[in-house]
């Protein structure tokens, strides 16, 4: 660019202001094309700061924690059990006691609920798998006691009216000795998670026990091969056996313990009740007692057809 200036007529001068310019024909520096990067935040200064949360309760002391809980409620699940099942044979003893009640009955009346009670018990033990050796604590005191006393080392009237025939102390160590020994077996093996164990005590609990109940005030007509028992009592153990059986199970299927086809249980459960009655009803009460044939008898059946 230049621009020119006249003074006069004789006197101009030019001014040019190329020098001015950077001439077009210089490379660029690649550094004058690269924008620089804004600068970094400078972090805030924190004088006072919070240091990160951590627990005290580590793992190992949780799971302590944690095991130390189950104990305690499956120990007194078991406690809170025996002290039911003692007061329950003790009531049935002051009303024996009284003549407010049959010994024959009073003794069937705790062969039922004693089983019955024992068995819808079990849901408020912990589900852990060490929770049938507490639930197992409650038949095995009473299977001490029924030792003890069996063998006269200790006297207790109201055991032995509540739960024999005949009110003699050895006879503590048969029929009910077995009838504790199958529910230490049953909670054992089977526990909650299986059918078996459940139709089992069922069949040697309540139908067993309510065979003989309406088998001694209805039982007119014997069973031909056996004076002994009648078709009241037959029949009533079939019946009762098969529903004190569904009963159960439902129970233990509402509570998710159990999950089954219903049409094909009513049917095995049908026929466990019946080979079980056909059992009892043997004459064979004299060779071995009906706490043992009739609960193993079951036990075997609905094994065969449960499969667990």
């Amino acid at each position: 660019m230049s621009i020119s200036v006249s003074t006069g007529p004789s006197l101009s001068f030019r001014l040019n202001f190329n020098l001015l310019r950077r001439p077009t024909n210089l490379p660029l520096s690649s550094a004058s094309l690269t924008p620089k990067p804004p600068p970094l935040p400078t972090p805030p200064l924190h004088i006072l700061r919070r240091a990160p949360y951590t627990s005290l309760c580590t793992p190992r002391a949780a799971s302590a924690a944690a095991t130390a809980c189950t104990i305690l409620r499956d120990s007194g699940a078991a406690a809170a059990i025996l002290a039911g099942a003692y007061a329950l044979v003790s009531a049935f003893d002051f009303l024996t006691r009284r003549n407010l009640i049959e010994q024959s009955l009073s003794r069937k009346l705790v062969h039922i609920l004693s089983g019955l009670f024992f068995m819808v018990s079990w849901p408020i033990f912990s589900t852990t798998t060490e929770a049938r050796y507490f639930a197992c604590l409650v038949p095995l005191v009473n299977c001490l006691r029924l030792v003890i006393h069996g063998l006269s080392l200790a006297s207790d009237e109201g055991l032995i009216k509540s739960v024999t025939r005949e009110g003699k102390p050895e006879e503590l160590l048969r029929g009910p000795l077995y009838y504790v020994l199958i529910l230490i077996l049953c909670a054992l093996i089977f526990w909650r998670e299986s059918p078996v164990g459940l139709i089992s005590l069922a069949m040697m609990c309540g139908g067993d026990g309510i065979a003989d109940i309406i088998g001694r005030r209805f039982g007119f007509l014997k069973i031909p091969y056996n004076q002994q028992k009648s078709w009241a009592g037959s029949i009533s153990m079939f019946i009762f056996g098969f529903l004190i059986s569904i009963g159960m199970l439902q129970y233990y299927s509402v509570l998710g313990y159990l999950h089954l086809d219903w049409v094909q249980t009513v049917q095995k459960v049908a026929l466990v009740s019946l080979v079980a009655t056909v059992v009892e009803s043997l004459p064979t009460t004299e060779v071995i007692d009906d706490n043992i044939s009739v609960p193993l008898v079951s036990m075997a059946v609905a094994f065969s057809m449960f499969g667990y």
